[in-house]
């Protein structure tokens, strides 16, 4: 009799089941859970700091970050005496932002317990996140910024970028502009590299201001009349 592919041990299975069942395992845990979304801000954190964040003993962190580790989930910098822990890349934080996003795919809708400010507008690891997010994605989207294909932005979007004095390389490894699902919204928001160079250019033009050790966006005065000009989105 010929043995089932379940019966047989995980450890003779393919290596790819092998390593999506060791980052399932790793993310299977509300306090590892917890420890990713923190670092969700895009900021290196101490274990002490993540710790608190978590809620949880120092020693019980200490096993967490370790098993994150392991599972290539986040990196460690060493700094003098003092050692920080951050998301390992992108690709991590755009998995966990689409696991949050299916995680809200329920039978029915639960009520939104996300604080207001942070539904507003937030930083999804290095691009921006939120109602205002979604609202410039649906803009872009609605006047041809991306292409059919996946990941690409258009020549209309790639113009209209180049307007704003962002200059995106078309031959970047990088997913030029992903479609990333808004777990507070639940509809998409703009991620990959386009996301983050939109971010980074609002804030060298002073349009948001970062609340320190928080994700919170704030859309200052200069940031509100550029959203409306630009993208046709107001601000109350």
């Amino acid at each position: 009799m010929i043995p089932s592919k379940d019966s047989i041990p995980i450890e003779e299975k393919e290596p790819l089941e092998q390593s999506i069942a060791k980052v399932a395992s790793a993310i299977a845990d509300p306090s590892r859970v917890s420890i990713l979304c923190a670092l969700m801000d895009g900021r290196a954190w101490t274990a002490t700091e993540l710790s608190v964040a978590a809620n949880i003993a120092p020693s019980t962190t200490s096993a967490h970050l370790t098993k994150l580790l392991n599972s290539h989930l986040i990196s460690c910098l060493s700094q003098g005496r003092h050692r920080y822990y951050r998301l390992a890349g992108t690709d991590i934080a755009e998995l966990l932002e689409t696991l949050m996003g299916v995680s809200m795919k329920l039978e029915y809708t639960p009520p939104i317990t996300t604080p207001i400010h942070l539904r507003k507008a937030r930083t999804c690891y290095d691009h921006l996140a939120g109602e205002i997010a979604v609202q410039i994605y649906e803009f872009m989207d609605k006047n041809g910024w991306f292409t059919a294909r996946e990941n690409k932005l258009s020549m209309i979007g790639a113009n209209q970028f180049k307007k704003l004095g962002i200059d995106i390389d078309p031959n970047t490894k990088r997913k030029i502009a992903c479609a990333c699902l808004d777990w507070s919204e639940r509809r998409m928001h703009l991620g990959g590299l386009a996301g983050t160079l939109l971010l980074k250019f609002f804030a060298e033009k002073e349009w948001i201001e970062k609340t320190k050790g928080y994700r919170e966006i704030t859309f200052t005065t200069y940031g509100k009349k550029a959203l409306k000009r630009i993208f046709n989105i107001n601000i109350a």
